[in-house]
């Protein structure tokens, strides 16, 4: 979380706490999905000559101490929080239970979502899809180290040009990294839009949901209904929605 390789970067988990209450200050209904790549990936775990599913399960636990983490620097912040985990961690966290997280969300608490579903083989990403699905929040913000969707990795290909809206069936037809297929799918079958932007920027995300046009909006047509143009993608939120919002690396975390 933040620049440092391993670990968790104090400075970088202060932002996202900032920029986090100010978007709940407005009303809006905030619940956080958070990867756990700084601290263990599930797929290393192969590497390491470790059981697979055994991995994931390192990696669900990773999650919930960068959740404990961000938890903690809101309530600093005297921001009302509940930590809801995918697996039974009584003395840290409450279990996912779909009837409380929305109820938490009508109280005006920050929802964080710990251990990805709760099961191996499925990503952070996928966890951040279905739990906005069951919530039945407006829009996912994917944030991430880059600004957008690109037409090819930017970081390789200085031509690379950034979409400002897509569809999901271009991206699929583009064969363009935005998140793994299990969850882009989940996403497309329930008509729920993406929003992907860089999270690292300081103030990013107010601006996101003050209605600026950032990163990328993925949705089921374009506002044109054609091809992606340049022009400022729609704002989806306002203070009676909901977002999800996965704070995670540029590649999916395994959950």
């Amino acid at each position: 979380m933040g620049q440092q390789q391993y670990g968790i970067d104090a400075d970088r988990l202060m932002q996202y706490a900032t920029e986090i209450k100010a978007v709940a200050a407005t009303g809006v209904q905030v619940a956080v999905v958070i990867g756990g790549g700084n601290i263990f990936r599930g797929v290393q775990a192969e590497h390491f000559g470790l059981d697979r599913v055994q991995g994931d399960y390192m990696g669900m636990l990773a999650t919930v101490i960068n959740s404990m983490a961000l938890q903690s620097a809101l309530e600093k912040m005297e921001v009302p929080t509940r930590l809801l985990s995918g697996l039974t961690i009584q003395r840290v966290c409450e279990p996912y239970i779909r009837r409380r997280a929305v109820r938490h969300l009508e109280k005006g608490r920050v929802v964080i979502f710990g251990a990805g579903i709760g099961s191996p083989y499925f990503t952070t990403d996928s966890a951040a899809s279905l739990r906005a699905i069951e919530i039945e929040a407006d829009v996912v913000l994917k944030g991430t180290r880059v600004n957008g969707i690109y037409t090819a990795d930017p970081e390789k290909d200085p031509s690379a040009t950034r979409y400002t809206e897509i569809t999901f069936d271009e991206v699929i037809s583009k064969k363009l990294n935005v998140m793994d297929m299990t969850a882009f799918t989940l996403c497309k079958e329930n008509n729920l839009p993406i929003i992907v932007f860089d999270m690292n920027t300081e103030g990013n995300l107010e601006r996101l949901m003050a209605g600026e046009s950032l990163g990328t909006l993925v949705t089921m047509a374009t506002s044109e209904g054609k091809q992606p143009s340049a022009t400022a993608a729609p704002s989806l939120l306002d203070p009676k929605h909901s977002g999800l919002q996965p704070l995670a690396g540029n590649q999916p975390e395994q959950a």
